[in-house]
Formats: structure tokens, C-alpha cells, sequence
């Protein structure tokens, strides 16, 4: 399996700064997406410290134990990974007043062959288009997300409500952070999507499905998404990784990869 990505962040319409993060390591295929919280200035400190942090050690681990690491070591080379910036983030947070409170959701991927192994953290989200259907695959760790599992609020009350921003999970808040893992198979032509909720809160699932099914290159793709979300307002910041999953090999050879590099 090959795989195409692209990546941006954007301040949107109305804040004056962007506390979102995104990065993705091609080589180790490690992709990373975080929104941050705090005061002035710390949810940019915090999603920034996750997303460099997470990359740096991850991506050290997978070049040294690829490509024999089983899923269950890349598992946990990534919760101990996100532990460990999670103790980071805390840290300044506790060493430095203008950083209280700072912390960040964090939605973070591994690609291995066929297999997407994706932990998650808060309200930051992962969709997978397959065969033209749009499927959210990671589920928010949210105050909504709650009421409407105990039957408190349908899934239309929950988008309709002011209360959407309210997570029950954040990286950097607590001693201990639990993230959600979960792995997933990959089939040719997939397309993966990890946003915030800046993107969220403003299109529709049917509008990003629409959307993501154009047959557009996939920068363009996400360029569409992040300019239809500022068309709604752009009430927050805006951060998207796009993945394109082909069936295919890696390997090229010399001359191949000579006229790709020219």
C-alpha cells in the first residue's frame, strides 16, 4: 500500500492566533493533529510541544524497529510516546503561570502497510471514505458525546447545542491520559481525514462527504474543506490531514527515483 498526504492549518476567520498543530512524518508515515486549550498563547504552546514531541520520538522509535515492529510495539511505543508528552505538557503547564491549564486534543496515526493504527485524544476527529461512504472511525471524547450515548440528547440536539467545545479527555491536563487506540485495515483508495473541530463545527458530515468524493487532487481537497469552513464563519482554527490510500509498491528503481527527485 502507497500512500499521498497533505496537510495544512489554518487561523480561520475570527481568532487572532492558530493553537492548532498538525504534522505528518512521510517517511515513518506518522501523522499527528492537535487543538490546543489553555489561556493566551498556551493552547498554541500545548499543540505544538504534542505534535513535536509525539513526531520526534515516535518516528525515532519506527526507523530504528521497522519493518519488523508488530502492531501490539507500535501500540505501545505510541501510548508511551503520548504519556510522555503528556508529562511534558503538564510540566510547563505547572512551571510556567502564563501556561496553566494549557492542554490539547490529539488525534495521532501510524500507517504500516494495510493497517492504520490511530489513537485519539478529546474532540479531534478521524473519518474514512470508502466506496464513496464517509464514516467517522474515532469518537469524541466529549460532554455531547456522552449525554447522547446515555440517551440524553439525540445525535441533532447534540450538533444543534453551545455546549459542543466541552471535552472530557485533553493531553497535558492530568498526571494520566487515557487514549482511545484502535486499529483499522486499510483497502486501496481509501481516503482518511483528521480535522479539528474547526472544521467540524462548521460543514456538515454530509457536506465533507460530498466533498471528499470530488474528483480533485488532494491538495485541492483540502484546500475545499478549509475554504468551506471559513465560508461558515471560520469561528475557529482550521486543521486537516488528508490521506490517499493505492494499492501498490514503494519500492522504485534508481532510474525511476532519479526522474521523480529531477
Amino acid at each position: 500500500m502507497t500512500y499521498d498526504f497533505f496537510a495544512r492549518t489554518d487561523r480561520g476567520r475570527v481568532r487572532n492566533n492558530n493553537e492548532d498543530a498538525v504534522a505528518v512524518d512521510r517517511e515513518t508515515q506518522v501523522l499527528i493533529l492537535a487543538d490546543g486549550m489553555g489561556g493566551y498563547n498556551a493552547g498554541e504552546v500545548a499543540a505544538g510541544m504534542a505534535t513535536t514531541f509525539i513526531r520526534t520520538e515516535l518516528s525515532r522509535w519506527l526507523l530504528e524497529a521497522a519493518p519488523n515492529a508488530q502492531a501490539t510495539d507500535i501500540r505501545r511505543a505510541l501510548e508511551i510516546c503520548v504519556e510522555n508528552a503528556n508529562h511534558a505538557i503538564l510540566g510547563a503547564s505547572l512551571s510556567n503561570p502564563q501556561y496553566a491549564g494549557m492542554g490539547t486534543t490529539l488525534v495521532v496515526g501510524v500507517l504500516q502497510g494495510d493497517r492504520l493504527i490511530l489513537g485519539h485524544i478529546g474532540d479531534s476527529r478521524c473519518y474514512r471514505l470508502r466506496d464513496g461512504v464517509l464514516q467517522q472511525i474515532t469518537r469524541d471524547h466529549s460532554w455531547l458525546q456522552e449525554q447522547v450515548d446515555a440517551g440524553f440528547l439525540t445525535p441533532q440536539q447534540a450538533a444543534a447545542s453551545s455546549n459542543r467545545n466541552l471535552v472530557t479527555r485533553a493531553l497535558g491536563v492530568e498526571p494520566h491520559v487515557q487514549m482511545e487506540v484502535n486499529e483499522f485495515q486499510v483497502a486501496s483508495n481509501d481516503l482518511f481525514l483528521l480535522c479539528s473541530d474547526g472544521l467540524t463545527d462548521m460543514v456538515s458530515d454530509a457536506d465533507l462527504a460530498d466533498m471528499l468524493r470530488t474528483p480533485l487532487p488532494l491538495e485541492e481537497k483540502g484546500t475545499l474543506l478549509i475554504d468551506a469552513a471559513n465560508a461558515q464563519g471560520g469561528r475557529d482554527n482550521i486543521s486537516v490531514i488528508l490521506v490517499q490510500a493505492a494499492a501498490g509498491s514503494k519500492k522504485r528503481g534508481l532510474m525511476s527515483r532519479l526522474l521523480r527527485a529531477a
